[in-house]
């Protein structure tokens, strides 16, 4: 498939720019029905977030690519998520028992890969990388999803940050989360040495190509002592309620510039405390479109989702 490339101009952690979205054939169908917000309901969406990251439009995150129609995680997956239009490319990391990071959202090989027993199944931080490229990272999305499978996704390898940086750096938007960090030291120097070494810190306030998240706060704090200038998202986990998340905005806001909780919490109480401690709201995963609706009538800022196509056309 073709891989557009983004406009340098594109702002969406901040300024406010419509979605221009080009729907494959093979997903169509999918979003006949959705129905644009009216202009009331697109003013109130548009709404600004206070602080020092502002943003007027909300924003698609394309949930480890586009990841309801290609396996999550791979160069399919991020090359559809593009082509729909998502604003920025999500990545999971892993650190390998050798140091690199690579691309999983699982600690465990298991669910996503296929291979020698030996090299794929089992904890990512007790390979080395020599082991995960002889793993098949694809085949499984064939097995459950045959309606979807695709002969070429049965050669898609695990991909390293590296690869994806070299690949989509310069015309893509990353959101990088720093997962299990405490089991893995050095995984916020070694991103932020791949950051530099692909000039993707920001050289402006104004420079949003980067966001990091994670459930770690002390991941977050780390990455801004080592490097203030990128934005950081602090996670919640699904099982929080919007009344617990919202007793701990002043701490997140003393180390974070937005928080990312499971949707099914975002109310207007924790949008409005969110927005007052200057936080943006990005919630996830939303793939329904009465869901998405809700959530932009609301005033998030953004959200993840699985189908950047459908969180496209009722944006667009």
């Amino acid at each position: 498939m073709p891989i557009v490339t983004l406009r340098a101009t594109r702002q969406p952690w901040r300024a406010g720019q419509s979605i221009t979205l080009a729907v494959p054939l093979m997903v169509a169908a999918l979003v006949v029905g959705c129905t644009p917000l009216d202009a009331a309901s697109r003013d109130h969406a548009n709404r600004n977030s206070t602080g020092p990251m502002t943003n007027r439009s909300v924003i698609s995150i394309a949930h480890r690519g586009a990841s309801a129609y290609a396996p999550e995680h791979t160069f399919a997956s991020w090359d559809l998520a593009l082509e729909m239009n998502a604003d920025y490319l999500e990545q999971d990391l892993q650190m390998t028992a050798d140091g690199v990071l690579v691309v999983m959202h699982d600690d465990t090989l298991d669910r996503t890969a296929r291979g020698p027993t030996n090299d794929c199944t089992g904890a990512v931080i007790e390979k080395d990388l020599a082991q995960l490229e002889r793993c098949n990272a694809g085949a499984w999305f064939n097995e459950e999803h045959p309606e979807r499978a695709q002969p070429e996704f049965a050669e898609l390898t695990i991909p390293t940050l590296e690869s994806v940086f070299e690949r989509y750096a310069g015309r893509a938007r990353f959101y990088i989360e720093t997962k299990n960090p405490e089991d893995a030291p050095g995984m916020e120097e070694e991103l932020l040495r791949l950051l530099h070494a692909f000039d993707l810190v920001p050289s402006s306030p104004d420079d949003d190509t980067v966001i990091l998240q994670s459930f770690s706060p002390g991941s977050l704090r780390k990455l801004r002592d080592l490097e203030p200038s990128l934005p950081r998202v602090q996670l919640a986990p699904w099982r929080e309620t919007s009344a617990s998340i919202r007793s701990q905005l002043s701490d997140v806001a003393a180390y974070a510039n937005g928080l990312g909780p499971h949707y099914s919490d975002v109310n207007q109480a924790l949008l409005d405390d969110a927005h007052q401690r200057g936080l943006v709201v990005h919630p996830y995963t939303v793939d329904e479109p009465e869901e998405m609706r809700r959530l932009i009538e609301l005033g998030v800022d953004g959200m993840f989702t699985n189908v950047p196509d459908v969180l496209g056309a009722m944006l667009r």
